[in-house]
This record gives structure tokens, sequence and C-alpha cells, in this order.
């Protein structure tokens, strides 16, 4: 039944799909010949033209998503923290990818299930989150609206693509930076695109790859045993006094670290103290837990890499029709979407992804030459992506490195099929 609603419904915006895969090859060859008569020469910029922007960013500051074992080291998390600012507001309609109601989100249903000290929910958008995302908003509003005359100064469905994971701290989030990128003003209504967490390609979905969800079995509790990680946690846990038994790891830390930082909370001397130690044992864990291998990257971001190509390819596809592009793609995702991102792009700087942070990637094209461009930022700083001679990448080079790791939906529905096929050989 899911798998059945996955090829249906995922991936019905992204067009059809053997078109694709012939485009892909055909601007590929066109572009590889242009390259060919103009890659010699250093591009000038005032020539290029900005065609297409595509925003992947996380939420703003929450509440941590789990509470410290021990309850004199939770600090608390008072509902004053959850009051909106006014200049965020922002009104917003939530669909399904087709334009259907909201599906619901077993998700959010968990979180509420933890009531943390002080009376917040796990994982609940804060004032300093919304704040944070008004910000990352009016930072966009300067790119692209006054600095660059490239998006409207009001708010246009007919411009601007929206899409969030179903989960309410991301959808409040996107409402925050769109006041900030559109400060109260519409053309028209502002759909949030959303999808069912069974099919969800936004983050890493364990519940609909089973191969996935099988190589990260037990792979979790594994990385605290890891030389390196194992001593490093013993001496975090007994600087915090708590006993070996208590279920904590390097991420867990992390979580309420980075939450209870952000929001200028007492924070536990501790954990102040190993601020590092913290960051980079929670990072190895992720990727001792999910891998950096070629299929690991695959099952965990293919999906949306294929989502972010296709929008690529219809922009630079003279047969697209008018009205079948948009000019701005946000996606609203997550730390667990960013740094899987990062890896396959080849900017990874082993840090945890900040809490607002964004990977934007704009498209140009030539003027003269008509060869197209893509320039790579993240949290702000231009990037150059692996493969790429510079910052400002051809962009058939720039779809020869996404290519590495993108699946469209039947490899993905194939890869992620493996370990349940095994496991039906091994019953019989």
């Amino acid at each position: 039944m899911i798998t059945n609603v996955f090829r249906r419904r995922l991936w019905a915006p992204v067009g059809v799909l053997t078109s694709l895969a012939y485009l892909v090859h055909q601007r590929r060859v066109a572009l590889a010949e242009m390259r060919g008569a103009h890659g010699q020469h250093p591009v000038d910029r005032s020539l290029l033209e900005l065609k297409m922007v595509q925003i992947v960013f996380r939420h703003g500051a929450r509440s941590p998503l789990k509470p410290l074992p021990q309850e004199e080291q939770q600090v608390e998390w008072n509902l004053r923290l959850l009051e909106v600012p006014p200049q965020t507001q922002f009104d917003y309609t939530v669909t399904d990818l087709t334009g259907g109601p909201k599906p619901y989100s077993p998700l959010d249903s968990q979180y509420r299930k933890t009531v943390l000290k002080g009376g917040m929910f796990a994982g609940q958008l804060t004032k300093v989150g919304m704040w944070q995302m008004f910000a990352l908003g009016e930072r966009l509003r300067k790119n692209y609206v006054e600095d660059i005359p490239f998006l409207s100064p009001t708010f246009n469905p007919q411009e601007v693509f929206v899409r969030s994971t179903n989960i309410y701290r991301n959808l409040e989030s996107t409402r925050c930076l769109l006041a900030g990128l559109f400060p109260h003003q519409k053309e028209g209504p502002t759909i949030i695109h959303t999808d069912e967490a069974s099919s969800e390609v936004l983050y890493p979905n364990f519940q609909n790859c089973c191969s996935l969800r099988e190589r990260i079995r037990g792979r979790r509790r594994a990385a605290s045993l890891q030389p390196g990680i194992s001593e490093d946690l013993k001496k975090v846990k007994e600087g915090l006094g708590m006993a070996s038994t208590d279920e904590v790891d390097f991420i867990v830390l992390l979580d309420n670290m980075a939450a209870e930082q952000a929001h200028g909370l007492p924070s536990c001397p501790t954990l102040e103290r190993f601020t590092q130690l913290i960051e980079q044992r929670a990072v190895d864990t992720v990727l001792y837990v999910q891998s950096d291998d070629r299929e690991s990257l695959q099952m965990v971001v293919g999906p949306f890499l294929h989502l972010l190509e296709s929008n690529l390819l219809r922009a630079v596809d003279p047969a697209t029709p008018a009205g079948k592009t948009r000019k701005l793609y946000l996606y609203a995702a997550h730390d667990t979407t960013l740094m899987p991102l990062l890896m396959a792009l080849g900017i990874f700087d082993h840090k945890w992804p900040p809490f607002a942070v964004d990977v934007t990637l704009e498209l140009y094209q030539h003027r003269e030459s008509k060869e197209w461009f893509v320039q790579l930022y993240y949290h702000g700083e231009e990037q150059v992506p692996r493969g790429c001679p510079d910052r400002l990448c051809p962009l058939d080079k720039f779809l020869n490195t996404m290519s590495v790791y993108t699946l469209n939906p039947e490899k993905y529905h194939t890869l992620c099929s493996q370990a349940q096929v095994m496991e039906l050989r091994n019953a019989e």
C-alpha cells in the first residue's frame, strides 16, 4: 500500500521521468559543447542573468527533542518562550502535494507526548527561533528583492513554491521566513506543500526505505561503544554526574546543549566545558550510524537531490511551458537533511548545521553564450562543490556531482527494497 502511494504521489510534480532522463543527457552534451567554445575564458559576471533560486533551510531554534535523564540537569522551558512576535505573522494554508488536505503528522503527535520541565513540548519552535527565521527572510529579501530585482516585493504564488516537512516547527519556521521576505504582502494565497510521513523525501525516511532501516538498526547504540566515542562519552557522563546506565548519547547531549545556548538558558557547566567535544562526537556518531558511503547517501538524500535536479532541468529546458517553473523554491528541512546534502555536494565542514542555516542554489544563464552556471552558498558563504573548478560552476559539472547520489523513484524503490527481498529469501 505504502509502495503504491509512494510511486504514484511522491514525485508527481517532478514530471515525466523518462523525459527527464533524456533531458539530462541532452543538456550535458550541449553544455559540454559550450564549455569547449567558451570555457577557456573567465566568465563575465555582468553578463549573467539569475534564473532560479532553490533554498533548503533548517528550522529555527526549538526546545530539545529529548530531555537529559536527570531532572536536576534539565533547564526550565517556560511557555513564555512561545510568544509570537507580531512582525512574524503571515497567513498560510497547508496542503498535501496534490493540493488536498493537510496530512496527519505522526511526528508532531509523538513530540506532544514529551512534556519538558516548564511545560513546553519537545521540539517546539520558540520566539528565538521565529526571530532567526525572520532574519533569514530579511536576508533573502535584501539579496533577491532589493540588491537584485529578481523577485516581486510581494509574495506571488506564480514566482514562489514552498514545501516543508509536515512538522509544526518547520511550518511555523517557514511562516516566519516568508514574513521577513515579504513583510505582510501577498498577491495570492500562501500554500505550504507537504507530504505524508510514509513518503517524505525532505529527511531520511527510515519508514519507507527498508534497506536504510536495516543498515542503521542497532548502529546508534553501537556508536557509543566505538573507540574514542566510548571513552569521551564516559568522561562527559561522569562530569554530569550520570550513572553509566543512563541512556544518553552525544546526539542527545548536543541537542540539549544547542537548544539551551540558543536561548541563553543556564546550562550545566559541564556541558559548556565540553561544547566542542560534544559537537564533534555527535557528528562522529551520525557518520558512524548513517555512514557516508555512496549507497547510504543515495538512500538518505538521493530522492531529494532528484527533486532539486529536476527543478534545474525544467528551468533550462526551452520546451518547458510557461508557469511550470518558479523563480524561488523554498524547502523547510532538518539537520538530518542538511548533513547528507552537504556531504553529497562535497562541502560538509564536519560541524553540526545550526538552527536557521540555509543551503542556497542559484541558477544563472550567460546572456551571450547562453551557457548555464550554478552558484552554491552555505550559511550565506560561497562554496565550491565537488567536481567544480570554481565557485561559479558550469551546470554540466554540477549535474555530474549530483548524479553520483541522485536517485529517481524507480532506483530508490529498488535500492530500498533490497533488504526486504533478502528477508523474504531468508524466510523461505
